[in-house]
Protein backbone atom coordinates (compact mmCIF):
# COMPACT_ATOMS: atom_id res chain seq x y z
CA UNK A 1 0.00 0.00 0.00
CA UNK A 2 1.37 3.22 -0.90
CA UNK A 3 1.30 5.83 1.97
CA UNK A 4 0.11 9.36 1.49
CA UNK A 5 3.32 11.24 2.13
CA UNK A 6 5.07 8.56 -0.60
CA UNK A 7 2.26 9.63 -2.56
CA UNK A 8 2.89 12.75 -2.38
CA UNK A 9 6.33 12.73 -3.95
CA UNK A 10 4.99 11.73 -7.74
CA UNK A 11 3.26 15.09 -7.74
CA UNK A 12 7.00 16.99 -7.53
CA UNK A 13 7.59 16.00 -11.41
CA UNK A 14 3.81 17.20 -11.80
CA UNK A 15 4.20 20.60 -10.20
CA UNK A 16 7.95 20.95 -12.26
CA UNK A 17 6.15 20.24 -15.73
CA UNK A 18 3.39 23.03 -14.98
CA UNK A 19 6.15 25.38 -14.08
CA UNK A 20 7.45 25.05 -17.10
CA UNK A 21 4.15 25.80 -18.67
CA UNK A 22 3.57 28.76 -16.70
CA UNK A 23 6.82 29.84 -17.59
CA UNK A 24 5.95 29.45 -21.33
CA UNK A 25 2.58 30.33 -21.30
CA UNK A 26 0.75 27.63 -22.27
CA UNK A 27 -2.22 27.43 -20.26
CA UNK A 28 -0.95 25.79 -16.80
CA UNK A 29 -4.21 26.66 -15.47
CA UNK A 30 -6.23 23.99 -18.05
CA UNK A 31 -3.09 21.49 -16.63
CA UNK A 32 -3.78 22.18 -13.15
CA UNK A 33 -7.27 21.55 -13.47
CA UNK A 34 -7.07 18.70 -15.49
CA UNK A 35 -4.75 17.42 -12.65
CA UNK A 36 -7.05 18.53 -9.71
CA UNK A 37 -10.08 16.89 -11.42
CA UNK A 38 -8.00 13.55 -11.91
CA UNK A 39 -6.95 13.69 -8.23
CA UNK A 40 -10.87 14.00 -7.19
CA UNK A 41 -12.03 11.67 -9.40
CA UNK A 42 -9.80 9.04 -8.69
CA UNK A 43 -10.44 9.32 -5.32
CA UNK A 44 -14.05 9.16 -5.54
CA UNK A 45 -14.42 6.21 -8.11
CA UNK A 46 -12.89 4.09 -5.44
CA UNK A 47 -16.32 4.82 -3.62
CA UNK A 48 -18.29 4.43 -6.48
CA UNK A 49 -16.80 1.24 -7.52
CA UNK A 50 -17.03 -0.95 -4.05
CA UNK A 51 -20.82 -0.11 -4.15
CA UNK A 52 -21.19 -0.70 -7.97
CA UNK A 53 -18.94 -4.44 -7.64
CA UNK A 54 -21.37 -5.25 -4.63
CA UNK A 55 -24.64 -4.05 -6.05
CA UNK A 56 -24.29 -6.89 -8.75
CA UNK A 57 -27.14 -4.39 -10.86
CA UNK A 58 -27.60 -4.37 -14.52
CA UNK A 59 -29.02 -0.96 -14.48
CA UNK A 60 -26.17 -0.08 -12.57
CA UNK A 61 -23.41 -1.04 -15.01
CA UNK A 62 -25.57 0.16 -18.09
CA UNK A 63 -26.24 3.49 -16.35
CA UNK A 64 -21.94 3.54 -15.75
CA UNK A 65 -21.74 2.19 -19.59
CA UNK A 66 -24.25 5.37 -20.57
CA UNK A 67 -22.24 8.13 -18.40
CA UNK A 68 -19.03 6.42 -20.45
CA UNK A 69 -20.02 7.48 -23.36
CA UNK A 70 -21.97 10.70 -22.81
CA UNK A 71 -18.64 11.98 -20.82
CA UNK A 72 -15.86 10.75 -23.63
CA UNK A 73 -18.30 11.74 -26.49
CA UNK A 74 -17.91 15.52 -24.77
CA UNK A 75 -14.10 15.25 -24.01
CA UNK A 76 -13.40 13.89 -27.75
CA UNK A 77 -14.51 17.40 -28.70
CA UNK A 78 -11.97 18.90 -26.57
CA UNK A 79 -9.87 19.89 -29.52
CA UNK A 80 -12.87 21.84 -32.15
CA UNK A 81 -14.73 23.48 -28.93
CA UNK A 82 -16.36 25.56 -30.91
CA UNK A 83 -17.91 22.94 -33.08
CA UNK A 84 -18.77 21.11 -29.82
CA UNK A 85 -22.56 20.99 -29.57
CA UNK A 86 -23.14 20.70 -33.63
CA UNK A 87 -21.03 17.59 -33.39
CA UNK A 88 -21.75 16.32 -30.14
CA UNK A 89 -25.01 13.99 -31.31
CA UNK A 90 -22.58 12.59 -34.13
CA UNK A 91 -19.25 12.31 -31.65
CA UNK A 92 -21.61 10.14 -29.24
CA UNK A 93 -23.48 7.59 -31.76
CA UNK A 94 -19.76 6.73 -33.23
CA UNK A 95 -18.14 6.42 -30.18
CA UNK A 96 -21.55 4.53 -28.41
CA UNK A 97 -21.73 2.01 -31.69
CA UNK A 98 -17.96 1.68 -31.96
CA UNK A 99 -16.85 1.14 -28.68
CA UNK A 100 -20.45 -0.85 -27.54
CA UNK A 101 -19.93 -3.46 -30.57
CA UNK A 102 -16.15 -3.98 -29.26
CA UNK A 103 -16.45 -3.91 -25.58
CA UNK A 104 -19.59 -6.68 -26.12
CA UNK A 105 -17.73 -8.94 -28.27
CA UNK A 106 -14.76 -8.97 -26.54
CA UNK A 107 -16.65 -9.64 -22.83
CA UNK A 108 -19.48 -11.68 -24.41
CA UNK A 109 -17.69 -14.03 -26.98
CA UNK A 110 -13.75 -14.08 -25.88
CA UNK A 111 -14.44 -13.84 -22.32
CA UNK A 112 -17.79 -15.78 -22.05
CA UNK A 113 -18.57 -14.06 -18.71
CA UNK A 114 -21.22 -16.09 -16.44
CA UNK A 115 -23.07 -12.82 -16.12
CA UNK A 116 -23.19 -10.42 -19.41
CA UNK A 117 -22.81 -7.66 -16.71
CA UNK A 118 -20.03 -8.68 -14.57
CA UNK A 119 -19.23 -5.44 -12.90
CA UNK A 120 -15.21 -6.43 -12.13
CA UNK A 121 -14.72 -6.83 -15.81
CA UNK A 122 -17.11 -4.97 -17.97
CA UNK A 123 -16.35 -1.53 -16.09
CA UNK A 124 -12.65 -1.67 -16.34
CA UNK A 125 -12.62 -2.42 -20.12
CA UNK A 126 -15.39 -0.12 -20.90
CA UNK A 127 -13.16 2.12 -19.39
CA UNK A 128 -10.27 1.63 -21.69
CA UNK A 129 -12.76 0.93 -24.45
CA UNK A 130 -14.12 4.37 -24.25
CA UNK A 131 -11.00 5.98 -23.35
CA UNK A 132 -8.99 5.08 -26.42
CA UNK A 133 -11.95 5.55 -28.84
CA UNK A 134 -12.49 9.24 -27.63
CA UNK A 135 -8.43 10.19 -28.16
CA UNK A 136 -9.05 8.70 -31.32
CA UNK A 137 -12.02 11.01 -32.44
CA UNK A 138 -10.64 14.09 -30.93
CA UNK A 139 -7.09 13.31 -32.91
CA UNK A 140 -9.46 12.91 -36.20
CA UNK A 141 -11.84 15.61 -35.38
CA UNK A 142 -8.87 18.30 -34.79
CA UNK A 143 -6.84 17.33 -37.87
CA UNK A 144 -9.66 17.15 -39.85
CA UNK A 145 -10.73 20.72 -39.64
CA UNK A 146 -7.56 21.78 -39.92
CA UNK A 147 -7.23 19.95 -43.00
CA UNK A 148 -10.51 21.66 -44.06
CA UNK A 149 -9.15 24.45 -43.18
CA UNK A 150 -6.25 24.39 -45.58
CA UNK A 151 -8.02 24.24 -48.39
CA UNK A 152 -7.90 20.15 -48.76
CA UNK A 153 -10.73 18.14 -50.04
CA UNK A 154 -12.83 16.25 -47.62
CA UNK A 155 -11.66 12.75 -48.77
CA UNK A 156 -8.11 13.54 -48.25
CA UNK A 157 -9.18 15.51 -45.21
CA UNK A 158 -10.99 12.32 -43.97
CA UNK A 159 -8.19 10.56 -45.11
CA UNK A 160 -5.68 12.16 -43.41
CA UNK A 161 -7.71 12.29 -40.27
CA UNK A 162 -8.01 8.49 -39.69
CA UNK A 163 -4.41 8.44 -39.64
CA UNK A 164 -4.19 10.66 -36.79
CA UNK A 165 -6.75 9.61 -34.77
CA UNK A 166 -4.85 5.86 -35.26
CA UNK A 167 -1.17 7.28 -34.30
CA UNK A 168 -1.26 6.51 -30.19
CA UNK A 169 -3.09 3.29 -30.98
CA UNK A 170 -0.81 2.16 -34.04
CA UNK A 171 2.10 3.40 -31.69
CA UNK A 172 1.21 1.44 -28.54
CA UNK A 173 1.11 -2.01 -30.97
CA UNK A 174 4.53 -1.42 -31.66
CA UNK A 175 5.67 -0.34 -28.52
CA UNK A 176 4.15 -3.34 -26.48
CA UNK A 177 6.47 -5.53 -25.67
CA UNK A 178 9.51 -3.60 -26.25
CA UNK A 179 9.14 -0.43 -24.70
CA UNK A 180 6.19 -1.00 -22.50
CA UNK A 181 4.24 -3.80 -20.51
CA UNK A 182 0.63 -2.09 -20.31
CA UNK A 183 -1.31 -1.94 -16.67
CA UNK A 184 -3.31 -5.19 -17.44
CA UNK A 185 -0.59 -7.22 -17.93
CA UNK A 186 1.70 -5.63 -15.03
CA UNK A 187 -1.12 -5.97 -12.92
CA UNK A 188 -1.33 -9.52 -13.68
CA UNK A 189 1.94 -10.72 -13.01
CA UNK A 190 2.94 -9.11 -10.43
CA UNK A 191 -0.38 -10.68 -8.16
CA UNK A 192 1.23 -13.91 -9.43
CA UNK A 193 -0.16 -14.95 -12.49
CA UNK A 194 1.83 -16.42 -15.24
CA UNK A 195 3.10 -14.03 -17.81
CA UNK A 196 1.80 -16.33 -20.80
CA UNK A 197 -1.34 -16.19 -19.13
CA UNK A 198 -1.09 -12.71 -18.77
CA UNK A 199 0.08 -11.87 -22.46
CA UNK A 200 -3.25 -13.57 -23.49
CA UNK A 201 -5.57 -11.28 -22.18
CA UNK A 202 -3.21 -7.95 -23.06
CA UNK A 203 -3.27 -9.22 -26.59
CA UNK A 204 -7.64 -9.12 -25.96
CA UNK A 205 -7.04 -5.25 -24.51
CA UNK A 206 -5.20 -4.52 -27.40
CA UNK A 207 -7.43 -6.25 -30.18
CA UNK A 208 -10.28 -4.08 -28.48
CA UNK A 209 -8.72 -0.88 -27.93
CA UNK A 210 -7.67 -1.08 -31.85
CA UNK A 211 -10.77 -1.95 -33.21
CA UNK A 212 -12.61 0.41 -30.71
CA UNK A 213 -10.82 3.91 -31.73
CA UNK A 214 -10.93 2.38 -35.80
CA UNK A 215 -14.76 2.21 -35.35
CA UNK A 216 -15.64 5.04 -33.83
CA UNK A 217 -13.34 7.15 -35.76
CA UNK A 218 -14.70 5.95 -39.14
CA UNK A 219 -18.04 6.16 -37.78
CA UNK A 220 -17.48 10.04 -36.70
CA UNK A 221 -15.76 10.75 -39.72
CA UNK A 222 -18.43 9.11 -42.51
CA UNK A 223 -21.22 11.17 -40.55
CA UNK A 224 -19.22 14.15 -40.25
CA UNK A 225 -19.12 13.56 -44.27
CA UNK A 226 -22.79 12.87 -44.47
CA UNK A 227 -23.37 16.09 -42.59
CA UNK A 228 -21.03 17.95 -45.43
Amino acid sequence: MIELSRLLIAFVPVVLVIGIMWHWRLQPGKASWAMLRMLVQLLLIGYVLVFIFEAQSSLIVIAVILVMISASSWIALNTISEQRKSLYFITLISVGIGGSLTLALITQLVLELETWFEPRYLIPLAGMTFANAMTSVSLAAERLYAELKHGHSFIDSRNIAFQAGMIPVINSLFAVGLVSLPGMMTGQILSGVSPFIAARYQIMVMCMIFASAGLSTYGFLFLVQRKH
